[in-house]
């Protein structure tokens, strides 16, 4: 088996989290990055650093609007706005956030 290939066989839901979040690794979520055609930069990281974070501190996933005030509050007002995470994450900040943190599916998105 050539383990040098970038495919990766972690078990995830349809929509593409793990299934199982001690699988998560920086490597893990790069390739999980690559899925959704993010490529991950620096701005990236902290927030999905925040996000992680954020679940080990709490014990659970905030919704979308409490997501952003804690980033604005621990971050600043330039990070914590819709206009800046959907810069990031296009196709939704949270939900991507915790994809590629390796964290459920916030309850609160489609």
């Amino acid at each position: 088996m050539d383990m040098s290939s970038t495919t990766f066989s972690l078990e995830t839901t349809d929509q593409g989290f793990l299934l199982n979040s001690s699988d998560w690794n920086e490597s893990v979520a790069e390739q999980l990055a690559a899925v959704s055609n993010i490529e991950l930069s620096a701005e990236h990281w902290e927030i999905i650093l925040f996000i992680r974070h954020y679940y080990q501190q709490f014990k659970h996933l905030p919704n979308a609007r409490v997501f952003t005030k804690a980033i604005a509050k621990e971050l600043g007002v330039a990070k914590g706005n819709s206009r800046y995470l959907h810069r990031l994450f296009p196709d939704g900040p949270l939900k991507y956030a915790c994809k590629l943190a390796g964290l459920p599916k916030p309850p609160t998105c489609l």
